[in-house]
Parts: C-alpha cells; structure tokens; sequence
C-alpha cells in the first residue's frame, strides 16, 4: 500500500485539547509530565522510578501464555521484563467480539512501531510492547457486536459482572455468521481458522481475545496481560484503601477539571466519590459510602473501615478499578513508559496526572494512537474521475459537492465579484447621502444588506439548478464518502478487519508496520 499523510487538524476529526496537546500548546503543560517525542523519552527513562515487582510480572504472565502456542519473540519478551534496562509501550482496550472497530488493531500496530522506534533510539534498553486487555469492564453491550460493511453482528447474551469472565460457549452463532462473511477465498479462510481457534478453543472471553490478538501480532513479539488477578492486585492493595478511605481521586482529579475548563476544554470524565468496583464472577457493582459504611450498590454487602480492609487484604481481586483509577493500577504493575491511547483517552489521561503525582506513581509518555483511512483501488478510480484529491475527502460532503459543482459548471457560480461590486455602489452612495442628510446613511446599509442577501440567494439558486444539471456525478461523491465514512464518521470507528483482510491478507497489517510512524503525529491515509 501507499502511504500519504496529512496532519490531524485537516482531518476535522479531533478535538481542539488533541490538537493543542500534540502540537505542545504550552497551557497545557501542566496537565503531562514528558512531552510525546524522542526528548521527552530520554527524559521518562532517566526518571523512571516506579518499583515494579518484575518477578511477579513475568511469572503471571508466563502463566497466562502457558496455553497459548505463541513465537519465541513473545517467550523472550516476557523474559526480558524481569531486567531492570526493559520497558513496556503499553495500549489498552475493550475484549470487542472479533477484534471490533479497526481502531483496536491501529492502537496495537502503535505500540509496536513505538518500541521500535525506542529500541532504535536508545539501543542500551529494550521496550516491549503491550496490550492491556479490559477484562475488568462491565459494558458487555459495547464490546457485543461488530459491523461488516452494512451487517451488524451482535452476540446475544444475558451478561453480568466483568466482561473477561464471560463464558464463550454461546458465541457461535454469531461467529457461524462472521466466518460467513468472511466466505471461502484464501484470506477469508485463513482469518476464519484464526477466529475460530479463538473463541472455540477458550472458555472465557479473556483468553479468546489474548489467542486472537496472539495469532495476529505475535510475530511482533506483542504481549496481552490480564490485570484481573489476585497476585497482581495485592501490589495495588494499600491506594485501593487509601483511595476508598480518603477518596483522594476525586479531590484531585477534580481539581484538575477545573483547571481543564479554566483553559477552555471540556473534561472527557468525571470522578466519584468512590472510584472503585466491588467484583465477583457474576457482580460488578460500585461501592458508596453511606454513613461511614462502605456498600456494594443494588447488593447487601456492606462494610465498616475496619472490614473493608480485612476484604481488600484477603481478598484485593475483588476490588476493580474505574476508568480514572485503571490507569494507576497499570503503572503500578508495568515498568510502563508510555500510554499509547485514542482522542478520548488522551483527554482522560491529561485529567489524571495530579492523581499520579499524589500517590507518587510515574506519569507515562501520552502518545495519540496512529489513525488511518483505507482507500480501495475503485474509491481510487472514482477519485480520480471526480477530480477530489484525498485531502478534499475529509470535507463535509454537501461542501464537496458545491465545490465540485463551481469547479465543473460551465458558468461563473460564485457571485463574490459582483456582491464586491455591489457593496461598493453602496458604500458610495452611503458617502452621498451622508453629506445630504445623516439619518439616511442607515436605510443605504439596509438596502445593501438587502441587496446581498438576495445575491447570495440567488447563488444558491444558481448552484441548485447547476447539481441537477449534475446527478449523477454529486451521487457519485455521496457514495464514495459514505463508502469511506461510514455513519459520517472516520472508517476506523466503524469497521471491522474483516473486508481489509478478505482484500490483502497479512499485507494490510504490514502495510500498516511499515507506514504507521507514532512520533510523526500525522493522520496516515493508505492507498491498497
């Protein structure tokens, strides 16, 4: 595939903190700790501080892998973590059926470009990358389906408690329907095989997407880690009381709002009181604290200080981070060095650090996860028909459209020299009026105004007539944006790997090895 890039902001795509954050906007130098660029990691290595149990790590790990039949790479990467000079690059995301939008495999192939590209800059250390699998969610109707061009698959199911201890059993049908898609070609086949070795062979949620995502990234020594367990929890154990007790997340991430809204942005979350889960295998509910007593909600489980922490001692993996706390618990667990993340998760993130800082937790690298659009040979060829270059691609399609319709008509459309004209009649008469009588200068702008408003309506009328004149042609431009922006917005939040790998097998994720460049901080658009 070929390569192009264009910057984030020309892609109408991002919010204003993404844009202002990239670009290192010095407001918001408050809200991270190491700006997301080689000088900014020579510094988080020199300062990593964090006391990783790095025995711990590798041994949970190993443990986790001990089913999957993954490459040496992984094996070794996950020895490699018990030396003090190893970091991990680390995304995260949801346990989404079937791998779900394309943006979850453009966070992974980040992570990996990333340690690369570290490993190439600063030779003495190594850097692995990882993917943090959010088996603790409970939003089992966010991760449920996934769209194939106009399908949309759903896996049915009564689901309560944390999405990675779901049981699979019951997911066949809806990859009977997936594998349909995916037909009988090479690739289709090949995906297939993957697919189901996943979700047929493990019994929780958890370990299908670790065997999928294995199969997939492997070769790039990629390693999942499950953060739901009870070895891994008890590191975290004393902030999981002290947060609860204190409820120090709340006070401080919500002074970091406001500071967010002082500076003209709006916050992506907000904390509770409580940012904390109380979890078993079929529960995952919020604690309150009502009274000086801590209760489970919509349960009858309650306790006092005391009790709470004889439970958090006994038993640390029943308690479950929120959105605002995971990212603590993460660091605390991995020699972590940078957070790789989506638009929103970068915003969350810049609401966190006050947090970090209190609990003396090291703040990682905040990088913004690569983004691409997918052009296929016939959008190409309908491209190059219609004269829209890929940049034109990202307007909103009905001022494609009057763009393409000035550009093609066999008139002059755009009546801006003659409302330049008109507008100096008036202002000359506005001037001889003046010297007649004052009070007659405000009728000679309002018949300007007058006069300019049916100018311009009479354009529109103009290019109205001119787009019947072209039907077919501004169908054509819907289609492909629609084909390209599926629901209007980037591909990436909407499909699936499915057809990109139907198309161009392994290629499509090395096509996006070679061109995906983390530090570059630029919106890649790929021609298949």
């Amino acid at each position: 595939m070929q390569a192009k890039n264009i910057s984030y902001q020309e892609t109408n795509a991002f919010s204003a903190l993404v844009l202002d954050y990239i670009s290192g906007k010095e407001q918001l130098k408050s809200l991270y700790k190491y700006s997301p660029d080689l000088e900014g990691f020579a510094k988080a290595i020199e300062h990593h501080g964090n006391k990783v149990d790095r025995t711990l790590l590798t041994a949970t790990l190993q443990k986790q892998y001990a089913k999957v039949k993954t490459t040496d790479l992984v094996r070794k990467n996950i020895e490699t973590l018990a030396d003090q000079k190893t970091f991990t690059i680390t995304t995260g995301h949801q346990l989404n059926i079937f791998t779900g939008p394309l943006y979850f495999i453009y966070k992974i192939v980040t992570a990996i470009n990333l340690a690369k590209e570290l490993k190439q800059t600063f030779p003495a250390y190594n850097f692995v990358p990882v993917y943090w699998m959010a088996t603790e969610d409970h939003d089992f109707e966010e991760i449920n389906h996934v769209k194939i061009e106009d399908r949309m698959l759903t896996w049915n199911k009564q689901a309560a408690g944390a999405t990675g201890r779901l049981d699979t059993a019951d997911i066949q049908q809806t990859l009977a329907a997936y594998k349909g898609y995916l037909g009988i070609g090479k690739n289709g086949m090949m995906l297939s095989r993957l697919m189901e070795a996943a979700y047929t062979d493990n019994n929780k949620l958890s370990d299908a997407t670790r065997e999928l995502v294995d199969a997939l990234f492997s070769e790039y020594g990629l390693i999942c880690i499950d953060a739901d367990d009870r070895e891994l929890k008890k590191q975290f154990s004393e902030i999981i009381h002290q947060d609860i007790t204190e409820q120090n997340s709340f006070k401080y991430i919500s002074q970091s709002n406001r500071e967010m809204e002082r500076l003209g942005y709006k916050p992506q979350v907000n904390p509770r009181e409580i940012n904390f889960f109380y979890m078993t295998d079929l529960l995952r509910e919020r604690i309150i604290e009502e009274h000086g007593l801590y209760k489970v909600t919509n349960t009858s489980i309650t306790f006092d200080k005391d009790q709470l922490q004889q439970e958090i001692n006994n038993y640390p993996e029943r308690f479950s981070p929120n959105v605002v706390m995971r990212p603590v618990y993460q660091e605390v667990i991995l020699p972590n060095l940078a957070y790789i993340g989506g638009g929103a998760e970068v915003t969350y993130w810049l609401q966190l650090k006050a947090n970090f800082d209190y609990y003396k937790v090291d703040y990682p690298v905040l990088l913004l996860r690569n983004s691409a659009l997918i052009i296929d040979k016939r959008s190409q060829e309908k491209m190059q028909t219609l004269g829209i270059s890929h940049k034109n691609l990202f307007a909103d399609t009905e001022l494609l459209k009057n763009e393409w319709i000035r550009a093609h008509a066999n008139l002059q459309l755009a009546l801006s020299d003659e409302e330049r004209a008109i507008s100096a009649v008036f202002d000359q008469i506005k001037l001889n009026v003046y010297k007649i009588d004052k009070t007659l200068a405000k009728s000679a702008d309002s018949a300007k105004i007058k006069t300019l408003k049916l100018i311009s309506s009479l354009e529109k009328k103009m290019i109205r007539a001119e787009k019947r004149k072209h039907e077919t042609s501004l169908n054509q431009i819907e289609n492909l944006k629609d084909k390209l922006f599926p629901t209007g917005v980037l591909q990436e939040r909407v499909l699936n790997i499915a057809p990109m790998f139907i198309l161009y097998g392994d290629d499509f994720i090395e096509s996006l090895i070679d061109s995906f460049k983390p530090l570059d901080h630029q919106f890649t658009i790929l021609f298949a």
